[in-house]
Parts: C-alpha cells; sequence; structure tokens
C-alpha cells in the first residue's frame, strides 16, 4: 500500500474517534444548561395535580374515583364476620368474637380504646371523658353526651353491633374506620368487653388461684 495513503487511514482512523469523545466528554462533564431535548414530551408531559380542574373528563375533575366494583388486589375483605361484624349474607350482627381474645390483644384493645374512645367515654367507659366533660362546661345546647359502655342497654348488644359502631360510627359519633384496622377495632371490643365485666363483677368472676389469695 502506498504510504500516502497509508496515512490517510490513520488519520481518518483518528477523526472518527472525535465524535466518541465528545459524546463521554458531554456526557461526563458538569453543565449549567439543560442538556438538548430533541423529543420534548419525554421530559415534559402534561398532567394534572390534585384537586385541580380539568377540561378532559365530563365532571371537570382531574383527580378520578375507583371504578365501581373493582377491588385492589389482596383487599376482597370476604369475611362479613371479621371485615364487618355481620353473619355472612346477612344483616345481623355476630354473637362471638370471630378472632382468638388474647392478652396481647387486649393491652392493644386498651391502648386504642384510651386513644380514640376515652376523650368522650372516659378511661372507664363511663361517658365522661374531657371532651364531654368540657362541652358540658361551655353549655352550647349542642352536645350530646357520650353513652355510657357499661350500661346494661351496651351489654345486651352482641359484639359486631359495637365493632359496626366503631367502624360506621352511631348517631353523633363519627365512623372511625378509616383511622382504625378491623384488627384493632375487635381489640377494642374486647377490652369494651372487659370494662363491662370489671363494672358487674363478682367474687365468683375471679380465677380461684387468685380469690384464695384475696380471701387469706
Amino acid at each position: 500500500m502506498p504510504r500516502p495513503i497509508l496515512y490517510v487511514l490513520l488519520v481518518l482512523v483518528a477523526a472518527s474517534l472525535v465524535p466518541i469523545g465528545l459524546v463521554y466528554k458531554a456526557r461526563n462533564s458538569p453543565k449549567t444548561q439543560p442538556r438538548i431535548q430533541v423529543v420534548y414530551d419525554m421530559d415534559d408531559q402534561y398532567k394534572s395535580k390534585t384537586q385541580t380542574e380539568s377540561a378532559f373528563f365530563t365532571d371537570g375533575m382531574a383527580m378520578r374515583h375507583h371504578p365501581e366494583g373493582t377491588v385492589a388486589q389482596g383487599m376482597l375483605e370476604a369475611d362479613d364476620a371479621f371485615y364487618r361484624g355481620q353473619v355472612e349474607g346477612d344483616t345481623l350482627f355476630v354473637a362471638q368474637f370471630p378472632v382468638e381474645v388474647s392478652r396481647e390483644m387486649m393491652y392493644r384493645g386498651q391502648e386504642r380504646f384510651n386513644i380514640y374512645c376515652a376523650p368522650c367515654h372516659g378511661i372507664s367507659g363511663n361517658g365522661n371523658g374531657p371532651v364531654h366533660i368540657r362541652a358540658a362546661a361551655l353549655a352550647e345546647g349542642t352536645w350530646t353526651p357520650p353513652t355510657d359502655l357499661r350500661s346494661q342497654t351496651v351489654i345486651d348488644r352482641p359484639v359486631g353491633h359495637l365493632y359496626n359502631s366503631i367502624k360506621n360510627g352511631i348517631r353523633t359519633m363519627p365512623a372511625y374506620g378509616p383511622q382504625i384496622s378491623p384488627e384493632d377495632r375487635w381489640a377494642i371490643v374486647a377490652y369494651v368487653r372487659a370494662l363491662q365485666l370489671s363494672r358487674n363483677a363478682n367474687l365468683e368472676d375471679v380465677p380461684a388461684e387468685i380469690r384464695s389469695s384475696l380471701q387469706k
């Protein structure tokens, strides 16, 4: 091969490496200006923010509701007794706990009760919580006193009814379903039953081993 042609080829090979070097330098060097955008909509896409209007939908709202009848995966909640406190396929409330009541569950129920229920119903459940005391002192005439959870009326209600009251509210009491999980609702119901039992308990309700120590 003639020497001039060889020199030309070497120059062309070296020149072909220049674009690669420039690309590498451009990708690895900090810049003060945004990169060149060939296809703009890949970076700057139209979007609607929450709680804004949209002319695209007929109702004018950008935020969309979940399609009616759809259920998220793993969120079927088919167990009526556990999730709604009702007999399966019926509107009657369950009379027995659909979960095992344990000591840990009772302590959890006490904690949740003191957070969500005690402000109105009181620590003992007698309906004389600090919110009620303050509302009664204001005497504005619009306050409905909380129910005494240890009353015979509440004692006679099945556990499913108490669960439903926590989840969906009752009378002027708001629904706590969005704030309290199903497991914690049952824990609160179990603790309410304990409060009711403690008010009407007698010596025979005390375990024998503890009763004998109290009688000494």
